[in-house]
This record gives structure tokens, C-alpha cells and sequence, in this order.
């Protein structure tokens, strides 16, 4: 077999499937030692630098990124990948169910922010986050 990058034939991708494919990857290598939670977060800090680098100078994107090239697609679907890896990782190292905790985040903030047909408690924010 090759070095080369083979796509996954059309597999559903889960949380689970993730972290195991880490998991078998990081004892591959005897990488194990060095995923520790405070290394891994100190590399998903700097996965996410990266990522912020891509946007830093587009300013505001439209939804889809219409006028991006491929390549920048790529690459930006490259560092995303890049920071979920070492997120699913983290928590995998601290025994963390990271699905769980995400539906149960959502449930808490359905609570925190309940629907009430109307965002107008929004309206007077920009879209930088400043208020008008």
C-alpha cells in the first residue's frame, strides 16, 4: 500500500468512529505517552489558531463561502478536521462522552434561551458583536 490519501468509501461518520480511528492511530505510533489533557489542549489551541489564520484578513464571509477556490475549501476543511480530531481526542482522554455532553449543552441552552417567536432581543446587535 502507497502513502497516498484514500477516501472513505460513503461511511457514516460518528463520534465513536472518530475516536476510535485516533485512538488506534495514536498507539500506531506510541504516541499514547505524550496525550496527556494538557498537551492535547495546548494542540487543539494551536489547530484553532490556525483555522483563525484562514479568516483573518477576509473579513465577513457569505454562508458557503461562494467565492472561495477549491483549494482554500480544502484547506479550510483540512484545520476544522484538524481541531474536531484533537477535540474528540481531549475528551476521550478524560473521559468525557462528548456527544452526550454536546446534546445535553444543547438541552441547557434550550433552558437559558427559550423560543419565544421573536429574536428581537438580537436586532440591535451587529454583526461584529458590538451593540448599535
Amino acid at each position: 500500500m502507497g502513502g497516498g490519501i484514500k477516501e472513505e468509501e460513503s461511511v457514516s461518520v460518528t463520534l465513536d468512529l472518530l475516536k476510535k480511528k485516533m485512538d488506534d492511530f495514536s498507539k500506531e505510533r506510541d504516541w499514547e505517552k505524550f496525550h496527556s489533557p494538557r498537551n492535547l489542549l495546548l494542540a487543539l489551541v494551536g489547530e484553532i489558531g490556525e483555522l483563525s489564520e484562514i479568516f483573518q484578513w477576509k473579513g465577513e464571509v457569505p454562508k458557503g463561502l461562494p467565492d472561495w477556490k477549491e483549494e482554500e475549501k480544502q484547506h479550510l476543511g483540512e484545520e476544522l478536521s484538524d481541531v474536531l480530531l484533537y477535540l474528540i481526542r481531549l475528551s476521550d482522554m478524560c473521559g468525557v462522552d462528548l456527544g452526550q455532553a454536546a446534546l445535553r449543552k444543547l438541552q441547557l441552552n434550550a433552558l437559558k434561551y427559550p423560543v419565544d417567536g421573536s429574536s428581537n432581543e438580537y436586532k440591535n446587535v451587529n454583526t461584529n458583536g458590538a451593540e448599535d
